[in-house]
């Protein structure tokens, strides 16, 4: 039996009787979110639209049952749901919030692919209809902001005018002499949306009934997706919902940066500036003070029996760039090996002068096996980080036993 969808003429049908004709017992499907065992419900007549053409499926109840997922399986539409109705003549209704927020998103999206279409030669090769925003892929050059904003104007514009939503029906020969927007192949009558003096797209799913209903449509932001360009956007309630959360991101951004909204950019590129400077002269600064602790440790360091002078440390409250830039400079003397660690962390470096013939990284890999930890590198600087930062003087330790200090 063919389910008669509701939604083909009447998307605004929130509810409706209808009787369950076929009932049967689903197994969980994971890739739905269903964990547990369902039943699948043929209807005579339905307003649930199903996922398809990149809209996702409507939500809501049959009697008492709630509605799960919505199939087509070619003439019929399966209901998924989580329970058996108490009478095979049912009332459904449909989650109208959810219905709407779709019907807002796909005409939106219809409207917005005729702009780039007719006044920027972009086709649109694919939609998704998202959770919170949704997209349209477009193929062709990369659109400038100037063809994005344009595209958005041009949409808005025909939304402010309120120009009616029709459904129209006709063979692909016939909606080709209409001036379809984009011809298919498929055989008999096809179903298509009509906005007055803009589109004519064949497609099956729900959308409002003039352009002012879809409130307004406001383009996020485009991405290189493969060989196409991905335009996000989102209509009426979701555009509502952006454009005040980005104002209230705008508020606390000024705030922070001391400035009115207005100036939120000026001030954010002019502390980055800062930030930037004030890194390299602290960076300057911690190399110097590596330098000049380095020229302080080596003449207070004698050398050992074996000629090596060994410099082992647990350096507390140093920023964390300071060990490497330390234990650099360290190894820039002849016969000198630095045995370094951080306390807060567990930080561990081993660097040697390459006349001092060890080798840092079996050194390292030797004390962290018995203490603990992870790391590793070359010959001559070799890195790492001890399990237990409580440990850095034990790692020492060993590091100086095997060195035979």
């Amino acid at each position: 039996m063919t389910t008669h969808r509701i939604y083909y003429d009447d998307a605004f049908e929130r509810e409706f009787d209808a009787r369950v004709v076929h009932c049967d017992l689903l197994p969980p499907d994971l890739n739905s979110g269903i964990t547990s065992q369902a039943l699948g419900l043929i209807l005579d007549r339905t307003a649930f639209y199903p996922s398809s053409g990149g809209q996702p499926h409507d939500l809501g109840k049959i009697g008492d049952a709630n509605v799960l997922d919505v199939r087509d399986e070619g003439d019929d539409i399966i209901h998924v749901v989580d329970r058996r109705p108490e009478t095979p003549d049912v009332l459904a209704c449909i989650n109208w919030t959810r219905r709407f927020d779709h019907m807002q998103q796909h005409t939106g999206q219809h409207l917005l692919s005729a702009m780039f279409q007719e006044r920027f030669g972009r086709p649109t090769v694919s939609f998704h209809l998202g959770a919170d925003v949704s997209s349209i892929d477009l193929r062709g050059p990369e659109p400038t902001d100037e063809v994005l904003e344009g595209a958005e104007r041009s949409a808005n514009q025909v939304i402010f005018e309120d120009r009616p939503v029709t459904v129209r029906y006709g063979t692909a020969e016939d909606l080709a002499k209409l001036g379809v927007r984009k011809e298919v192949e498929r055989k008999g009558i096809l179903r298509a949306i009509e906005i007055e003096r803009v589109d004519l797209q064949p497609c099956g799913g729900t959308h409002v009934r003039s352009t002012g209903q879809i409130g307004t449509l406001l383009v996020r932001r485009c991405t290189k997706m493969r060989q196409d360009w991905r335009v996000e956007f989102v209509c009426g309630v979701r555009a509502e919902r952006a454009a005040r959360q980005d104002f209230l991101r705008i508020r606390a951004a000024a705030e922070k940066l001391s400035c009115a909204p207005e100036e939120v950019v000026v001030s954010a590129e002019r502390t980055l500036s800062e930030r930037d400077s004030n890194f390299k002269n602290a960076k300057a600064a911690l190399q110097l003070l590596a330098d000049a602790e380095a020229g302080l440790a080596i003449p207070a360091t004698p050398a050992s029996t074996n000629g090596l002078r060994i410099i082992s440390r647990v350096l507390v409250g140093i920023p964390a760039e300071f060990l490497a830039l330390f234990a650099t400079a360290l190894a820039k003397f002849e016969k000198t090996i630095a045995l370094l660690a951080r306390a807060e962390d567990g930080n561990i470096i081993f660097a040697q002068h390459a006349s001092s013939g060890m080798d840092m990284n079996a050194l390292l890999r030797l004390t962290l096996e018995k203490v603990g930890g992870k790391g590793g590198g070359p010959r001559d600087f070799a890195r790492g980080r001890l399990e237990d930062a409580g440990k850095a003087e034990a790692a020492l330790a060993v590091a100086r036993e095997a060195l035979g200090v």
